[in-house]
């Protein structure tokens, strides 16, 4: 028995998310459903991120438990032959048994991306926001300053999320344009249901002058979902990264 671990990008548009679920098609189950079928044994993988329906990835993290005497680093060719077009595995090695990719620690990377310009570009209407209203760059990024260290992030989660706790360490969270594109980018050790969403809806507040940038500070001392801004839409979010420093 070995621990095979996959690095995974996806177009997440046509998907119901990454977890398994009964009202629609996931990212997970199509992956369970062809290592299944490759491996000729019932895979159920285990993910490191569970990303919203529409949300889309270029790096996100799954393990399994097989017998296969594939090695491990074969295994991304022959699954990226039977896997549809919007799925890719970047990635895959062994890893040790104990290994867990929502257990071990871990620095997770975002970015939402938003396109601010008077009329929308039709190819990049499912991998952006489209916001007509010029966005002060200025001001988000200084209220993304704020977010930065370690905080109560009650505010900025959805209910319906099982965390333990809402405290989290944000890393690294700037705003920065080029050309029409603005691009919140996030660095963290985790993150809450819907946290990154609920950010980047508050920061797009701050860049229409709703909020000043140090409302940010009284949304975290606050711990209270309503009074932060509302959830960005899913196809501006990328899962671009997740790296294990212990692995």
């Amino acid at each position: 028995m070995k621990r095979v671990m996959l690095t995974i990008s996806y177009d997440g548009t046509n998907y119901c998310g990454w977890q398994t679920q009964p009202n629609g098609i996931t990212v997970e189950e199509i992956i369970n459903q062809k290592l299944s079928e490759l491996l000729n044994e019932e895979i159920i993988v285990i993910g490191a991120s569970r990303t919203d329906s529409g949300v889309h990835s270029l790096g996100n993290v799954a393990v399994f438990d097989t017998n296969t005497k594939i090695p491990a680093e074969k295994i991304k060719f022959a699954l990226n032959q039977r896997l549809p077009e919007d799925i890719r595995i970047e990635d895959s090695r062994e890893v040790p048994q104990d290994f867990h990719p929502r257990k071990n620690k871990s620095r997770k990377t975002y970015e939402y991306s938003i396109l601010n310009r008077r009329i929308p570009i039709p190819m990049l209407r499912l991998y952006s926001l489209f916001q007509y209203v010029p966005l002060d760059v200025e001001k988000m990024n200084r209220a993304a300053s704020y977010l930065e260290g370690e905080h109560d992030f009650t505010s900025f989660c959805s209910l319906g999320g099982n965390a333990t706790t809402t405290v989290r360490t944000v890393y690294v969270c700037t705003v920065t344009k080029e050309g029409d594109m603005i691009t919140i980018h996030i660095e963290g050790n985790g993150f809450l249901y819907n946290m990154v969403r609920i950010i980047a809806g508050t920061l797009i507040k701050v860049g229409l002058g709703v909020y000043p940038p140090e409302h940010v500070i009284e949304i975290l001392e606050a711990k209270d979902r309503q009074v932060a801004g509302p959830k960005a839409p899913a196809q501006g979010l990328k899962l671009v990264k997740l790296e294990y420093p212990d692995l």
